[in-house]
């Protein structure tokens, strides 16, 4: 075996990697280009530490949308223009998914292994002032990232194939099963804790220890983890993976049954814990801005969050995302100035979701809410002639949703009226390009920054929060709900995001039924377009009913139709696009036919 591994060090190459971040001069951005032998690497100080940025390159950028991270289009969120998620169709099939990061993930893992095992033999590290301590730093950062693969991995296609601690030879014995979904989690978690031990609580520029160093903005911490263990303890609670007997016959060759059959409520607890622990730290504060208008607060607070609120909100920060190449200009409408690409169509189920200003529900009678007639005044969020639906909402609907009468989202074309218009004949409708327009009549508006001009190519760069507090919190009350129903602590951390945002004080049934569905509702909207709505579905398992369904008709405004801002024909409740049914084997994505085909250990995911 040392004559093998021997032989393996030797040849083994340095491979391209396809994903590359932008060209900044930021620790994570930085990968080996060039091709050379493990020795080489890692007896090199810069090799070394570029190797262990190419461990960092896949994370996902979740504003890289439509292109890459679909999630938000394989939900209820939104419909894009432009590109169609075989799940959506009924297409997708183990030879045809549009998100296959199974073999991509599988080789970060691998990178990671190798770090672990090589990392030792770089002499030139430990010869720098505190170079042992930062080789034990860099040892926690490669651990962290091989067990949040494998979570990402678990998050999609369920319980995976664990390669074990060390690298295997080229010609190993692959013929490996699925591990279940317990002892997965058991591994992902306890490899956590074991990188905890070894990476700072927080990265301090070595000029300045008082500050933080912005150039290892993204680099993990133990904040990171406890935050991350929090997302994984919560759907690791949730009714898809614990105790769900529809999986009774999902199992190993040898019989071993992947998911466990038995509920245990204390997984919620764990859940609850680690988020609230997240929250003890104090190093973190809801994102807040004042104004004398309280709706205007709950506006700015809500809007800025994402521009500025990274600073006391964001805990796992990634530097460089695609947001203004792909998110911003295809979700703004054809009357912004350059003429952005009005796609990223919000459906009308996601409409609905948002309250009244009062804080109730548009089906409480008495919220004020209609879908009658059109306003006669207009203000600073729509222009009149708005349709009534649009008027006196939550503060979150105006940022997150760009409806007809709504102002342009960021500078406007000087020649074009302010006022998007998307009925058939207007700026941003169907009339006016062949695929440019939403099929629903509505754009996502959340994290588009409103100074942005892409005539003049100015955009306004910020970090994008992989995780923040407002979730935390969501996570803290949601597995609260579910093993201590009635806990003071439910009430007050959702009404500490209701608050920030505008709305008053939660006020109505707190049995347990209801408040599950209350926060449901408030993840929803709270957490719209940043990567969650597809995955909470699912390990909520409701995927198939009415109110959270993921395929079937999905409804918007008549976008065939209106000559004017207060249309009637255009303002119908329609059915804008039609998805296959859902069928339960969505719940994950099925694994690649190749893998299945070199791994005859590796059972098939249920329906596939």
């Amino acid at each position: 075996m040392n004559r093998i591994m021997n032989k393996f060090r030797k040849y083994i190459t340095v491979l391209a990697v396809g994903l590359m971040l932008s060209c900044s001069q930021d620790f994570l951005d930085t990968v080996p280009d060039n091709i050379t032998t493990l020795d080489d690497v890692f007896t090199n100080k810069g090799m070394t530490e570029q190797w262990l940025a190419r461990i960092y390159n896949p994370l996902p950028d979740m504003w890289n949308q439509p292109y890459n991270q679909q999630w938000s289009g394989q939900s209820d969120e939104v419909d894009y223009a432009w590109t169609f998620p075989a799940i959506n169709s009924g297409a997708m099939t183990p030879d045809n998914t549009n998100h296959n990061v199974w073999s991509g993930y599988y080789q970060a893992i691998r990178y990671a292994a190798i770090f672990l095992e090589n990392v030792d033999m770089n002499k030139e590290i430990p010869a720098e002032p505190n170079g042992d301590k930062l080789i034990q730093q860099y040892k926690g950062e490669a651990r962290f990232l091989r067990a949040y693969y494998y979570w990402l991995l678990m998050r999609q296609y369920g319980p995976v194939v664990l390669m074990g601690e060390n690298s295997l030879p080229p010609d190993a014995d692959f013929q490996i099963p699925r591990s279940t979904w317990d002892e997965g989690i058991d591994y992902v978690l306890s490899e956590m804790d074991l990188a905890y031990q070894d990476v700072p609580e927080k990265h301090l520029n070595p000029t300045n220890p008082q500050e933080l160093d912005p150039a290892q903005t993204g680099r993990i911490t133990k904040p990171i983890i406890q935050a991350i263990k929090s997302q994984v303890l919560l759907f690791h609670a949730s009714p898809l993976v614990n105790g769900n007997t529809d999986y009774s016959n999902w199992t190993n060759p040898d019989g071993t049954k992947l998911i466990n059959q038995n509920y245990d409520e204390n997984k919620w607890k764990m859940a609850a814990d680690a988020a609230k622990e997240v929250i003890d730290l104090g190093y973190y504060s809801l994102y807040r801005e004042n104004h004398e208008d309280p709706f205007r607060a709950g506006f700015l607070s809500y809007r800025n969050l994402m521009f500025e609120g990274w600073r006391t909100e964001g805990i796992w920060l990634r530097t460089n995302s695609d947001m203004y190449g792909n998110w911003e200009r295809h979700s703004s409408p054809r009357n912004s100035n350059g003429n952005a690409w009005n796609g990223i169509a919000v459906t009308q189920e996601m409409v609905d979701a948002f309250k009244m200003a009062n804080g109730l529900e548009i089906s409480n009678p008495s919220s004020g809410y209609s879908e009658e007639g059109f306003t006669e005044e207009g203000n600073q969020y729509y222009a009149p002639g708005t349709y009534e639906m649009y008027v006196g909402r939550e503060p979150r609907f105006y940022v997150n949703i760009t409806f007809n009468g709504a102002y342009c989202p960021v500078v406007p074309n000087p020649g074009w009226s302010n006022i998007v218009e998307y009925f058939y004949t207007g700026n941003s409708g169907k009339q006016g390009a062949t695929r440019d327009y939403p099929s629903t009549g509505y754009t996502a508006r959340k994290n588009i920054h409103p100074n942005n001009d892409y005539r003049d190519g100015r955009s306004f760069s910020r970090p994008a929060m992989n995780i923040r507090l407002g979730e935390i919190y969501l996570n803290y009350i949601e597995a609260l709900n579910e093993y201590s129903p009635g806990h003071e602590d439910i009430l007050y951390y959702l009404n500490e995001i209701r608050n920030r945002s505008g709305l008053p004080d939660y006020e109505g049934d707190l049995d347990q039924d209801t408040m599950r569905k209350v926060i449901h509702t408030e993840r929803q909207i709270e957490l719209m377009f940043e990567g969650h709505r597809y995955w909470d579905v699912r390990r909520w398992k409701v995927a198939d009913q009415p109110e959270y369904h993921q395929g079937g008709q999905f409804y918007g405004m008549d976008i065939d139709k209106g000559e004017e801002i207060s249309s009637t024909e255009f303002h119908q409740r329609t059915v804008a696009f039609t998805r296959a049914a859902w069928e339960n084997r969505n719940y994950w994505y099925p694994v690649p036919q190749s893998e299945i085909d070199r791994n005859k250990q590796l059972v098939q995911n249920p329906g596939y």
